[in-house]
């Protein structure tokens, strides 16, 4: 069985605290390129689209791939790392799939769009959908984050049930006999 030393307690919160501050950002980055998609496909004006589609152009080239990762990256290690574990629990596991998608959603399909819509100096309707559903999902993990609803996995259920079991017979073993 693959099993990895659990952070002390500083690294631990330390780490907690940078994957939050990243994750919020990514959710930040995602409503300001919702704004700016919205303003550059709506407006009647093509200097306003045109701004709004370079200053996407900057976000994206600069920003969306190191805080996707880094938000993946530093989740991934604390899942790794923690009891919650990566795949002890359907929540954690959720949030894991759902970032693993959308960081490649993002280095995929939206930085192609944004560069497409810069370089055109205009955006299409599909430039204010990704971000939607960005936001969206990235909303939604927060959620699954502070709630933590649904059990654990059936892997986390057989190592509960192993560890339990453990624990009986090291209880079992310690009393003391006649």
């Amino acid at each position: 069985m693959f099993h990895v030393k659990p952070l002390k307690r500083r690294p631990r919160r330390s780490l907690l605290v940078a994957h939050v501050a990243v994750s919020v950002s990514w959710l930040g980055l995602t409503v300001g390129l919702l704004t700016l998609a919205i303003t550059a496909f709506s407006t009647g004006d093509p200097a306003t689209a045109q701004a709004a589609t370079r200053a996407m152009k900057i976000f994206s080239d600069w920003l969306v791939v190191p805080v996707a990762l880094l938000s993946l990256i530093s989740g991934l290690v604390l899942s790794l790392r923690t009891p919650w574990g990566l795949a002890r629990h359907r929540w954690v596991w959720t949030k894991f799939w759902l970032t693993l998608i959308t960081t490649a959603l993002s280095v995929l399909s939206l930085r192609p769009g944004i560069s497409e819509a810069a370089e055109l100096g205009r955006a299409d309707i599909n430039l204010v959908v990704a971000p939607s559903v960005a936001t969206a999902t990235y909303l939604f993990i927060t959620a699954v984050s502070v709630l933590k609803p649904w059990g654990p996995t059936r892997r986390g259920l057989k190592l509960r049930i192993s560890a339990s079991s453990v624990k009986a017979v090291d209880e079992r073993s310690s009393r003391r006999t006649a």
